[in-house]
């Protein structure tokens, strides 16, 4: 969510060719989150995703994390930090911040981002600028957690085209292959059949209910054995002389 800086300063004892490029190891800078709306859903976003894709390799998916994308490969020339991003073709690992240049010249695949007061303008404009004509980033969303505005484009042509929305209120994202929706006040993503895909909480959850279940029949059994059992025992059926 940071503003990009257009300019470096330089000291006055120092030549522009002596300027030292940053290391590769370059950490974020990116300001603390506006509330726990937005920390729990830039979170949810991220875990999710990377529980689906558990068996993939070739993705980075992350959140409020620094894109440093300087022609120059200045760390305080040009910079942004969108809520929630994925890279795709590139090795799965931990990073301290998304450096273009260190990585190939890849800029993020998907980017979200959750609207706030103070953010929504810039968000809807000077953000979707850039994210189309420097980024050139096929997918952009963006959610506001308040008011459950959701809102996507596809870049055709180099120019972002609103996706259309399906008659559940969904969007598709064709780099994910999946579709974006909101669930119980919450930015979530659904298969290609609509099914909600669920967080690690809610797999668990589910796991327990049906374990329970599963108890519940096997108790059941028990009862109509045993309630069958005393039907035939009061008409002098004896099952152990069966």
């Amino acid at each position: 969510m940071s503003e990009p800086a257009t300019l470096e300063i330089i000291s006055d004892n120092i030549s522009e060719d002596e300027v030292i490029f940053p290391p590769g190891d370059i950490l974020s800078d990116e300001p603390p989150l506006e509330s726990d709306l937005h920390r729990e859903q830039i979170d949810l976003l991220i875990r999710i995703l990377k529980l689906w894709w558990r068996e993939r390799q070739d993705f980075y998916a992350s959140g409020n994390l620094t894109i440093y994308y300087s022609p120059n490969q200045k760390k305080s020339e040009y910079f942004r930090g969108p809520d929630f991003f994925v890279v795709l073709g590139t090795q799965k690992k931990d990073r301290k911040s998304w450096v273009v240049w260190q990585e190939d010249g890849k800029y993020p695949n998907v980017i979200v981002e959750i609207l706030s007061s103070s953010t929504t303008a810039v968000d809807k404009g000077l953000k979707k600028q850039v994210y189309q004509d420097t980024f050139r980033t096929p997918d952009y969303f963006w959610f506001d957690p308040v008011t459950m505005e959701l809102q996507g484009f596809h870049l055709v042509d180099g120019k972002y085209q609103e996706i259309e929305v399906t008659t559940d209120g969904r969007l598709w994202s064709q780099q994910l292959e999946l579709y974006l929706g909101v669930y119980e006040g919450k930015l979530r993503f659904f298969t290609t059949e609509n099914e909600l895909i669920l967080s690690s909480e809610e797999l668990a959850e589910q796991e327990r209910l049906r374990a329970q279940q599963a108890e519940e029949r096997v108790q059941q059994a028990e009862q109509e054995i045993a309630r069958l059992r005393e039907v035939l025992r009061t008409q002098g059926i004896d099952l152990e002389n069966i």
